[in-house]
């Protein structure tokens, strides 16, 4: 057996550990051979802050070796564990007992074991008085005590210890899921506030940590923040205000991730053409961060680079190299830095944090000759690119997106993770949804694509860090911006939810109502049943299911629809099994309907009454019939970027890139809104001059 393959039997059987102790409960974790303790010591300590905890105990058997073992205590002030390590730890009747795992369960004359765990209290958070090994009293020590509580604006100074321990790598990986990124904050230019978010507080953090969230990556660009070479030395108030955060996020019990974020693209990218320059920069900065956190909670995570990318190289095979030859610096760096950080999990990007095969055996080469147990592999996420940005059609969740999704996920899987590398997907979403684009990504689109993401990800053992730079969690308010798009994401931690073909059942406003008809998508749910706020629909008279076929029959349409004025009408959810409802807009429209123009290529929208209808994309061609715009691979032009409905003042804008890469002459537009109406305009344009018209 080599070194290598040595390594990855060493992770894969951590991963196996990992799962046993996942799977069994506190009762079939006893070991029918367990002996009982004949004398034992017990050390409990533990940092706290308002409200949460974490506690070390560490448990010496003074007596004849056992084989099989069982701690127990009792709280005196009710405290409650919320998470454990090293030991599966239950609670019945208020006697608390952790047990042993299958890798620590013997504990030879002298020997000790430890674990750990977070809790919760209220009142007061004394240390437990006394403690049992395997039915036998601990006599020969109980110690330690909690230190003192820290004030909300006053972390502890000597973060929670780390869980899992160091060593390994996978299971702590698996304990950082789900993260959430802190975007557009420390990474922005030149500072904090720059990029329009608020600045950072304990509140927000521990806001987020209630919310579910186990780690928080915390993106930091650092050019704007130093000194000139050959120091290169770090501002102190930035670095101190980082340390704040950090100290901060560790307090409320987060794995904390932080890099050299934009530095990627600033600087680091000019390393093939100016490598002294750049390797001494580099070199400078983590000495620092490494000599800064040398001593640090193990829950610290650093990763060398974001998004690693470089100018000057013959291609693919140069950018693996000079990646290769930076990551490899910045292991051995913070190696030799010593502390924590001899076994600190460090995270390797490949490049571009790109998930195709080549990047990713590129890192694994990598990663194979620094054959160091303690690293992880970072990939980024953002779907199916003209599904992530509203381009070329891209407008659903459809069979392409999806296969995109899985293809790239089973690739990450098996490179890494199936050879014992853990994965975390540093950053994931949709590039173009946001709240101030409404509209580039249809939101029941966009639920189709986070239920599926949570689940394929976790079934292949992969740690999400949701890229949030502001579009989902309001930070100012402490409120989602979307609850139904937060409530999607966070049942994809665990479950899967139904979906259905669409979120949006369109009536015309004319005519006669008829009944309407929507395709489940059950992913392995079943379908419970209908309802209308409190008020369930009645199956068989309201609706009809007939396989994965959701009917509304026409009196129901008819009743939804009410005086059929334009727009959303009436909400209905569809309950499933498990996860979260599935929601349904009955929406009246009336076809668009747009009038004549003029105007110039910096400044043209045309007069459009949409009725009810929303804009799903617009095609743009010549005359001839070739592609005209932007993307000319395309006759789709991308949402937003290309063109922009306004529904409050009736228009819809072209934008002057669009107008851009537009020549002289005639184009045909047609305009598709998610009632499946198609409306055809037609511009021309004359130097900066542009006249529009339906005919």
């Amino acid at each position: 057996m080599t070194l290598h393959s040595s390594r990855r039997t060493r992770w894969r059987l951590g991963v196996v550990a990992g799962s046993v102790a996942a799977l069994l409960t506190a009762a079939t974790m006893v070991a029918a051979s367990a002996q009982a303790a004949t004398g034992c010591r017990v050390a409990y300590t533990a940092n706290q802050w308002p409200g949460g905890f974490t506690a070390n105990v560490a448990v010496t058997n003074l007596g004849a070796p056992v084989d099989g073992w069982r701690l127990a205590w009792r709280f005196p002030s009710g405290q409650q564990v919320t998470q454990a390590w090293n030991a599966t730890v239950a609670s019945s009747n208020g006697e608390v007992t952790a047990t042993n795992l299958s890798y620590n369960a013997a504990i030879a004359t002298n020997a000790a074991v430890s674990f750990g765990f977070n809790g919760s209290w209220s009142g007061g958070n004394p240390a437990p008085t006394s403690f049992r090994l395997n039915g036998v009293e601990c006599t020969g020590d109980v110690g330690g005590s909690p230190t003192p509580t820290a004030s909300p604006s006053t972390p502890p100074s000597t973060p929670p210890p780390s869980t899992p321990p160091p060593g390994d790598a996978m299971a702590t990986v698996a304990a950082m899921q789900p993260g959430w990124n802190l975007g557009n904050t420390f990474d922005a230019i030149p500072d904090e506030t720059a990029w329009g978010n608020p600045r950072t507080t304990q509140t927000l953090l521990r806001h987020v940590r209630s919310q579910g969230y186990r780690s928080i990556r915390i993106p930091v660009t650092w050019s704007n923040h130093h000194g000139p070479a050959p120091d290169y030395t770090i501002d102190t108030a930035w670095r101190n205000r980082i340390r704040e955060v950090v100290d901060w996020s560790l307090a409320e019990g987060f794995y904390v991730m932080i890099n050299l974020h934009h530095d990627s693209w600033q600087w680091i990218n000019t390393y093939p053409t100016d490598r002294a320059n750049v390797l001494a920069r580099y070199r400078a900065l983590w000495t620092q961060l490494a000599t800064e956190y040398r001593d640090h909670s193990s829950r610290l995570v650093f990763e060398s680079i974001n998004e690693p990318q470089f100018t000057g190289t013959s291609g693919d095979e140069q950018d693996y190299q000079v990646l290769h030859e930076l990551n490899t610096e910045f292991v051995h760096l913070v190696r030799r830095s010593g502390g924590t950080n001899a076994t600190r999990l460090l995270v390797l990007p490949t490049l571009l944090t790109n998930a195709d095969q080549g990047r990713l055996d590129a890192l694994t080469a990598t990663i194979d000759e620094l054959d160091d147990p303690h690293l992880a592999a970072t990939v980024h996420f953002y779907g199916w690119w003209p599904f992530s940005v509203n381009i070329a059609g891209g407008t659903r969740y459809d069979a392409t997106v999806e296969k995109d999704l899985i293809d790239t996920f089973d690739r990450v899987h098996d490179t890494f993770v199936d050879n014992g590398i853990p994965v975390i997907v540093g950053e994931w979403a949709l590039l173009n949804w946001d709240h101030n684009r409404p509209g580039v990504i249809e939101r029941g689109e966009f639920l189709k694509f986070l239920e599926a993401v949570g689940h394929h990800a976790r079934i292949r053992n992969l740690t999400t860090m949701v890229w949030d730079a502001g579009q989902f969690l309001n930070r100012t308010e402490l409120r989602w911006r979307d609850p139904g798009v937060f409530a999607m994401m966070k049942a994809s931690w665990t479950t899967r939810s139904g979906t259905a073909s669409s979120d949006q059942v369109y009536v015309p406003r004319q005519g006669t109502v008829t009944s309407r008809s929507l395709t489940l998508n059950l992913n392995g749910t079943s379908f419970r049943g209908l309802r209308q706020g409190s008020a369930n629909l009645v199956e068989g008279t309201d609706y009809t299911v007939s396989g994965t076929t959701l009917t509304l029959s026409a009196a129901t349409v008819t009743r939804l629809v009410g005086d059929r004025a334009h727009g959303v009408n009436a909400s209905l959810e569809a309950d499933f099994s498990q996860g979260v409802p599935w929601p349904i807009d009955i929406i009246t429209y009336d076809p668009p309907t747009q009038s004549a123009a003029t105007g110039t290529t910096t400044s043209f929208a045309i007069p459009t009454r949409f009725h009810g209808d929303q804009l799903a994309t617009m095609e743009a061609r010549y005359v001839d019939g070739t592609n005209a715009g932007p993307a000319d691979w395309t006759p789709f032009k991308e949402f937003w970027q290309h063109f922009q409905p306004d529904y409050s003042a009736n228009t819809i804008i072209l934008k002057p890139e669009f107008f851009n890469e537009v020549r002289d002459g005639r184009v045909t537009l047609t305009f598709h809104f998610w009632s499946g109406t198609r409306v055809t305009y037609h511009i021309t344009r004359s130097g900066r001059s542009v006249t529009g018209s339906t005919t």
